[in-house]
């Protein structure tokens, strides 16, 4: 029987496949990228009215975080107060107000210490833990002890992954900011870095960042550094946090 006209250009098909075979390449690839998850032009639509109420939730959302906003009028003007307001007012958080946490210190103090949140574990007073352990070892080093400084955080409670974008609509930051105010400390010694942007600063790239903050005519040092929890995965940065807050407290 006579081999079809094709007969050879089947051959050398199938034994260039059989080659790359051999060779280990048995899939086809392209350059080109493609959007896998991109729906099919012709994909349904949702009914216009699920659309609606979705966007009418969202605008929802945003109507309810806005109302949430925290107004000057409503912050205590006594120190003597803020812890107890700090602990009951609603608009602060929307998680359980037990699990709130005060701050300590009197006005006046050497330092005040602010950091993000209260450490987990938390209960009565802030940084109980192993966090509270280092800064214990932070401050005795400079010659200042727990009893010398104003202990505070900027979030009310402990929070694994908290939303601050939400705590500035709520204001938060105007709330740390009259904070500091009634506190009136010497010096402040912050440890995030998401509290200084709460305080009009960038976040700290580096271990230790010297600042000045400036608020209602006041200027006081600052010395910014990488949280706790960091701090404590990072051994290489206390150095560089050491030279800093020799010159903070010198200042």
């Amino acid at each position: 029987m006579d081999q079809p006209a094709n007969s050879d250009f089947l051959t050398d098909v199938t034994g260039a496949l059989e080659w790359w075979k051999l060779a280990g390449v048995d899939l086809d690839y392209l350059d080109d990228p493609i959007e896998w998850l991109r729906e099919p032009e012709d994909a349904p639509q949702p009914p216009s009215e699920w659309r609606i109420a979705r966007v009418e939730a969202e605008a929802q959302a945003q109507t309810e975080v806005a109302a949430a906003r925290l107004e000057a009028a409503q912050f205590p003007t006594d120190l003597a107060d803020f812890a107890a307001w700090w602990c009951r007012e609603p608009l602060l958080d929307d998680g359980p107000i037990g699990a709130r946490v005060p701050p300590s210190g009197k006005a006046g103090a050497e330092a005040m210490v602010i950091v993000e949140a209260p450490e987990p574990g938390d209960r009565d007073s802030l940084l109980s833990g192993p966090q509270g352990a280092l800064l214990d070892a932070i401050l005795t080093a400079v010659g200042l002890g727990r009893e010398a400084v104003y202990l505070a955080s900027a979030l009310p409670r402990a929070n694994p992954v908290p939303d601050w974008g939400e705590a500035r609509a709520r204001q938060l930051d105007a709330v740390l900011r009259h904070h500091i105010a009634l506190a009136a400390p010497r010096r402040l010694f912050v440890l995030g870095g998401n509290v200084l942007p709460l305080l009009g600063h960038e976040s700290p790239q580096r271990p230790a960042v010297s600042q000045v903050f400036k608020h209602e005519g006041a200027s006081i040092p600052l010395l910014a550094s990488w949280g706790l929890a960091s701090l404590l995965n990072q051994p290489r940065a206390k150095p560089v946090l050491w030279k800093a807050m020799l010159d903070w407290i010198a200042a």
